[in-house]
């Protein structure tokens, strides 16, 4: 992998880390109101610590180390850069575990905001589906028996790891819709609890929301440092914004399409190269930053409309 190779594949993580954690900013920016300023910096500076060395740096370690038990901590960690056979062979055979997997829960998550959650249209036919609403429970499951089946025909243990993937999403889901009930709460200050309490609230928020970023990371790179490395800049970022700019964050209301349309994208590259489809590595960073760049210019029109019509 050459270094204009690798920088692409940073830029692409860091981006696609920004923008899918903007949901997650705009609560952490709401409830840090309710804080003093003391806790707000202890939120910045640790919580940076723990978003990107604890849950950014251990999450995709652990991901490829449970799925390839065989080489050890520190060969998970350095698998894609070893030139030992064995590691690289091993890694390889469960490759396909993990990307099935993690395509799967992907592909939910962007079947769960286009059929379900609330949003500001930005393409023709979102609005349909809002609609119909009801058939995404329908919908995912077919999906999970059509993909299971044919995962069946190669491995068992592939199909295997298409169902866990449709379990993370489901107990994740349920973990947003709980910080959201709560967030309400928080703002409220009804639930009396302390500053403290609340930045370990946050950080467990965090935490949940970063799967989807880690998990479409390996869409990116099987490389656990560059994945640590691209996550890491995106969640410093992240952090910054929520402490100054959130409020002009708001304004690029399309932002959020960007990163589910990108993630239907990752999760369908993943899901083909569960399959073994190889498709070449600059493919994603390329879809998903030109994605991201079409719904920010869309929202940047939107708003300067908006601005011009008040």
């Amino acid at each position: 992998m050459g270094f204009m190779s690798i920088l692409f594949i940073i830029i692409g993580l860091c981006v696609f880390e920004i923008v899918s954690s903007i949901d997650n900013a705009v609560i952490n920016a709401e409830v840090l109101g309710t804080m003093s300023e003391k806790a707000k910096k202890w939120f910045l500076f640790y919580g940076i610590l723990f978003a990107v060395f604890i849950v950014r740096g251990m999450l995709p370690w652990i991901i490829v180390w449970v799925t390839n038990p065989g080489l050890g901590p520190i060969g998970a960690l350095t698998a894609t850069f070893s030139n030992d056979p064995h590691i690289k062979e091993s890694f390889e055979l469960s490759t396909p575990i993990l990307m099935l997997g993690g395509g799967v829960f992907l592909l939910f998550l962007f079947l769960h905001w286009l059929f379900i959650e609330d949003k500001h249209f930005g393409l023709p036919g979102e609005e349909f589906f809002v609609k119909h609403g009801a058939w995404f429970y329908a919908i995912v499951s077919v999906i999970l028996v059509v993909i299971v089946a044919l995962a069946l025909k190669h491995d068992s243990v592939l199909a295997l790891s298409a169902v866990i993937g449709s379990s993370a999403f489901f107990i994740t889901d349920g973990f947003k819709k709980n910080a959201e009930s709560n967030e309400q709460q928080l703002l409220s200050n009804t639930s009396g609890m302390s500053d403290i309490s609340k930045i370990l609230y946050l950080e467990i928020i965090d935490m949940t929301f970063s799967i989807d970023g880690v998990l479409g990371a390996f869409a990116f790179t099987t490389s656990v440092p560059l994945i640590i490395l691209g996550n890491g800049l995106g969640a410093i970022v992240v952090r910054q914004l929520t402490m100054g700019n959130i409020e002009n964050i708001k304004k690029y209301i399309f932002l959020k399409n960007g990163a589910m349309y990108s993630i239907l994208c990752l999760g369908v590259v993943m899901i083909l190269e569960g399959f073994k489809i190889e498709i070449p590595e600059y493919i994603t960073p390329l879809v998903t930053i030109l994605i991201i760049l079409f719904f920010f210019f869309k929202s940047k029109v939107y708003a300067k409309n908006n601005l011009a019509s008040e």
